[in-house]
């Protein structure tokens, strides 16, 4: 049986929350236990730094994403499971990838386009102002971490997918320029992955600052559900699952069978206050033993840089003779 190579990274920006684990940890975790893939894992601290330039915050969140995804049951063994900047084959993937990569390509990229329509919208009048080579860029760094393992899979959100058929258009063009040696990646789009709303309603994300920590302790996180945004019906009225962050919520976690029994307490018209202590009481149990986990992984940093250096070893397997090959192709080898 050939194995597809499959590739997920996690952004190192921010404490992991629940709409982290429904929509993407969870599903990956999932994929890391088939026997027909070849499952890489990286923590993406080289990308963190397009929009975060606190220092302690990347090196906290690296850590606390690290045990994150070892408590909720990644596999270090099965799969690869590394931190990209101990790889440096990528960066030097990415120069001479920058090489092939035409300008007009990365501006067509949604969040440079989102950057300077942010900059007219705003009356200045450099369209560019606050824009860095980083945000630019950052699709380049992005086909490097793919195509350094010649990965065929990238399972990634729709406002990714561009990133990846980038990735397949630089792929191509140093094919064309230099010789074949990279795959073509494609992206892979879950439609029925969850996409759950914070606090306020919104997409749960740290830029509208309303998530809720996936590990945090159950005081605050009963706190935290206690303010879930509601409409004005009383106890008694039905009520709308559709309508209703705390059913989707609830529905992400939760079996058929017990999101249906919710489903009839929300036509029967249970309380709000009954349906957010509900929630908690059902996420509070869940997470219960993987909290503690993550406790005792957050107390043990040698022992995660142990399993990201153990990590990086098996990539840079890969990377070392991938890198050779492209730079014999470019042109950059010994001279006798």
């Amino acid at each position: 049986m050939t194995k597809q190579t499959v590739l997920t990274g996690i952004t190192t920006t921010g404490t992991p929350h629940l709409g982290n684990y429904a929509g993407a940890i969870r599903p990956a975790i999932q994929a890391s236990r088939r026997d027909d893939a070849h499952s890489f894992y990286f923590l993406a601290d080289y990308h963190a730094l397009v929009k975060n330039q606190d220092p302690a915050a990347v090196h906290q969140s690296t850590l606390e994403i690290a045990a994150t995804w070892l408590a909720m049951g990644l596999d270090p063994e099965r799969v690869v499971f590394y931190r990209q900047s101990d790889v440096p084959e990528i960066p030097e993937l990415t120069w001479i990838l920058n090489s092939v990569t035409a300008k007009g390509l990365m501006n067509r990229a949604h969040a440079y386009k989102a950057a300077v329509q942010a900059n007219e919208e705003g009356g200045n009048k450099d369209p560019d102002k606050g824009v860095t080579m980083a945000l630019f860029s950052y699709p380049v760094l992005m086909a490097a971490d793919i195509l350094i393992f010649n990965a065929h899979k990238v399972p990634v959100g729709r406002d990714q997918k561009q990133h990846v058929e980038m990735a397949r258009d630089i792929a191509q063009r140093f094919n064309h320029v230099y010789r074949e040696i990279f795959v073509l990646p494609d992206a892979v789009i879950d439609d029925n992955t969850a996409v759950l709303s914070g606090l306020d309603g919104r997409k749960m994300s740290k830029s509208y600052n309303n998530t809720i920590p996936l590990f945090a302790p159950a005081k605050r996180l009963r706190k935290l559900i206690m303010k879930i945004k509601t409409n004005s019906l009383e106890p008694g009225e039905p009520k709308d699952p559709a309508d209703s962050t705390l059913f989707d919520i609830y529905r992400a976690f939760a079996t058929p069978q017990e999101t249906a029994s919710l489903r009839e307490q929300y036509a029967a018209g249970i309380g709000w206050g009954d349906a957010k202590q509900a929630l908690f009481e059902y996420l509070d149990a869940l997470l219960q033993e993987p909290r503690e986990e993550y406790e005792r992984l957050i107390a043990r940093p040698a022992y995660l840089e142990e399993m990201l250096q153990a990590g990086a070893d098996k990539a840079r397997d890969i990377a070392r003779p991938m890198i050779a090959d492209v730079r014999d192709a470019v042109g950059i080898r010994p001279l006798g």
